[in-house]
């Protein structure tokens, strides 16, 4: 388990030794939070409408605004992961690095799973920093707490898949 974490750690230090995780994140953010303004518009544009006639329901919050939110960050999701994964092997390839870890005291298990914990870690900083937004939702509004604690969990178990499929065509080419 500590070679493996180990593993994590350097990978984690190489997104961010190159520009790849600061792009990733950077993109991820700027993507997330214009959904973001483009979900709350069209949940306030909707609220007001709602008033002006006499509606006196309050609109639920995860139901008009969370929910298509963290659809579309699965849809980002297809984009973002390619960029974490693609150098995966083919970087140790390219540096040379790669016989070094073969040949080191190291399964084959712990190699894969270090890898896959490093992005993974990774794309769990991506989601921490959506949940700024989330939390302005909580200051602001009433959100249920439980949705959104089950759509992340299920953001990291996606992202954990999309992690793992992108590894093994890394580990191909």
């Amino acid at each position: 388990m500590r070679n493996t974490l180990a593993i994590a750690q350097k990978e984690l230090r190489s997104y961010f030794m190159s520009p790849i995780g600061y792009i990733a994140i950077g993109m991820f953010a700027l993507l997330y939070g214009y959904f973001y303004v483009t979900m709350l518009d069209y949940f306030v544009q909707q609220s007001m409408g709602a008033g002006q006639f006499g509606g006196a329901q309050a609109m639920n919050v995860n139901q008009v605004m969370i929910r298509p939110l963290l659809q579309n960050v699965t849809i980002l999701l297809l984009f973002i992961m390619p960029m974490i994964t693609m150098r995966s092997y083919a970087e140790e390839k390219r540096s040379g690095t790669i016989e070094l870890l073969l040949t080191s005291p190291l399964s084959d298990a712990e190699i894969i799973v270090g890898k896959f914990l490093g992005a993974l870690l990774l794309w769990c900083v991506m989601l921490a920093i959506s949940l700024i937004h989330i939390g302005l939702l909580f200051l602001y509004g009433r959100t249920e707490w439980k949705e959104i604690v089950t759509a992340y969990l299920v953001l990291v178990l996606m992202g954990g898949c999309f992690i793992s499929s992108g590894l093994f065509i890394s580990s191909l080419t």
